[in-house]
């Protein structure tokens, strides 16, 4: 079987992260989860007093940006981690301020574009699954399976409450989808990198679908690509 580079994209709190830790485990491929990338970049800002609701200190961000390391280690469990310069923030990157802020941020074209260079590093030996916003258009345009993974709008947004819930976080369902919604149109519509289909992508709309059903869809799909 030959290693390729699955790229999964798709909407905010579509299972894009679950459904690609699974696959990489079960291939023993390298998870990339660039969404948490992007959090780690959120959470730093926050740290540091660069960000409020309405506002991000670019300049500052843009000045410090180089000195955001991110990498992804694994754990007793099975898993990877995520670690922002050396401590692991895995679940400090996991509310909904942090998840917010990773939106506005994934905006800075500085941003995008440094951790767009640290991904492509993780790539370059293949044997990876990493998903995100523009992994099949932008960071591996030539990556053998791509999927556009998608879920209404209400759908996502109970998965979000109940995952959040579940960490005793106080958020209502109306909050939670305004928040959902918003996050869409701001991936959608910004001019750096934005969230779209790639044209060779196979779209997976999970709203209906359980997890064993996705699981062997996607488990399909990849035995197409690595028996070429």
């Amino acid at each position: 079987m030959k290693k390729i580079v699955v790229a999964i994209d798709g909407f905010s709190s579509c299972g894009k992260s679950t459904m690609a830790k699974e696959l990489a485990r079960e291939a023993g491929y390298i998870y990339v989860d660039t969404g948490a990338m992007y959090r780690a970049v959120s959470l730093f800002c926050i740290q540091n007093g660069w960000m409020t609701e309405t506002e991000i200190n670019s300049e500052e961000l843009e000045k410090h940006i180089h000195s955001i390391r991110i990498e992804f280690r694994p754990n007793g469990e099975g898993k990877s981690d995520t670690y922002l310069n050396g401590t692991n923030v895995e679940n400090d990157i996991r509310t909904l301020e942090v998840a917010n802020g990773a939106s506005r941020v994934s905006t800075l074209g500085f941003v995008r574009r440094e951790l767009v260079r640290q991904q492509q590093l993780m790539g370059l030996e293949k044997g990876i699954v990493m998903d995100g916003r523009d992994i099949g258009t932008v960071v591996f345009p030539h990556a053998e399976l791509k999927i556009f993974l998608t879920a209404s709008p209400e759908i996502r947004a109970q998965r979000r409450l109940d995952e959040m819930a579940a960490k005793d976080e106080k958020v209502n369902f109306e909050e939670v989808l305004a928040n959902v919604k918003e996050r869409d149109e701001r991936d959608q519509n910004r001019a750096e990198s934005p969230l779209r289909k790639a044209d060779d992508a196979i779209v997976i709309d999970n709203s209906d679908l359980t997890r064993d059903d996705q699981r062997e869809i996607l488990r399909t799909l990849f035995a197409e690509k690595t028996l070429d």
